[in-house]
């Protein structure tokens, strides 16, 4: 059983791929080709946005919507402890401070009620991320940040195809960032990435940022990166974008399906109402966590833990001084995290198999 099957998926549509391919080796333009273009317009048009950039990674992505905001050395930007460290990583390479606020024991994203608490005269932003393909409470976070006209920036490197109270994830703030690694809902072939907003300035600077700070050739009014796109990874993923819709449709089934059958088994998923969730991971809570693990490795059922130590408790971030109990919702949802089988084309009876194997292991 593959914890993401990527191969089913890339069986359905292998013709569709291979000549989207083929198509860029007969033209060469491997870098800011035709694809590139065609691209940001079928993101934008799908998530409900005036711009779309593509990039390098998603990591790129939030890098450079920091950029565009001048974010620098001293600056504050509030996130959470619990994400990838790519989400901090971004903040403390600019010389900025990452600033963390606890979560929700619900959602696993930012608690809005804790956010005010944490602003000061040096926030330039508020970057929450919607973990584990669900949304966070961006409403109540705009709101937030409006009061004290911060930008919010959403980390939707796993949120890509979610909803909002109807409206798409990467166009809920003021910018989106998501990625397109392979294992991601929408995952290209290699790495890749993308930011999102409805405002003029902000896109391009973008544009200009991941190429060297360049508004024309050899003229550079920023400093910038090398953060282009390939174009392969464009057509690869314009290919992919005609049945996204459907393997989003297929997520949420699997995932609903999942949460019916372990009910009162695990703690499962919670999904806010106002939610539709992408499921990036099929995250449960256990107990003893590494003999359960063990014991579904023995069913030959694999399984992943995102994230095991929260960002505070990294070496890395051990210059900010908060030890354990700094975040005592973030630590103890840490310690239970187990992900599961999670991909569009899991069948019922693969989960039905890992079902079985989980209840075996809680007896």
């Amino acid at each position: 059983m593959q914890f993401i099957d990527l191969k089913t998926q890339y069986k359905k549509m292998d013709k569709e791929v291979d000549s989207a391919i083929k198509k860029v080796l007969e033209h060469g333009q491997y870098i800011n080709g035709p694809e590139i273009t065609e691209l940001e317009k079928t993101l934008a048009d799908y998530v409900g946005v005036k711009h779309s950039v593509v990039c390098s990674s998603g990591t790129d992505a939030l890098l450079m919507a920091l950029m565009a905001l001048g974010v620098g050395a001293g600056d504050e930007v509030i996130t959470t402890p619990f994400t990838f460290i790519a989400t901090a990583e971004v903040i403390a390479l600019l010389g900025a401070i990452p600033v963390f606020v606890d979560i929700d024991e619900k959602t696993y994203n930012l608690n809005p009620d804790l956010i005010k608490k944490k602003i000061t005269k040096k926030t330039k932003a508020i970057m929450p991320v919607s973990l584990y393909g669900q949304c966070a409470d961006y409403d109540a976070i705009n709101a937030i940040a409006a009061e004290s006209s911060i930008p919010v920036i959403e980390d939707a490197a796993q949120s890509f195809g979610a909803s909002y109270k109807g409206k798409k994830s990467c166009g809920l703030t003021e910018i989106g960032c998501t990625s397109f690694f392979p294992s991601k809902p929408l995952g290209a072939y290699g790495d890749g990435g993308a930011m999102f907003t409805n405002n003029d300035e902000h896109a391009k600077l973008f544009k200009q940022i991941r190429e060297h700070g360049q508004d024309r050739r050899y003229n550079h009014p920023v400093l910038g990166l090398n953060a282009r796109m390939d174009s392969i990874q464009a057509a690869i993923l314009i290919t992919k974008m005609k049945q996204f819709p459907s393997e989003v449709s297929a997520r949420e089934k699997t995932g609903k399906r999942y949460s019916e059958l372990l009910k009162n088994v695990v703690t499962t998923p919670y999904v806010a109402p106002d939610n539709l969730s992408v499921y990036a991971q099929y995250t449960v809570l256990v107990e003893n966590r590494d003999q359960f693990a063990g014991k579904l490795k023995d069913a030959n059922v694999p399984t992943a833990v995102h994230y095991p130590i929260p960002l505070h408790l990294q070496p890395v971030f051990s210059y900010l001084g908060q030890g354990k109990g700094s975040y005592p919702v973030s630590e103890k949802i840490a310690e239970k995290v187990i992900s599961l089988p999670m991909h569009p084309y899991l069948s019922e009876a693969e989960q039905d198999e890992v079902v079985a194997a989980i209840k075996q292991a809680v007896k």
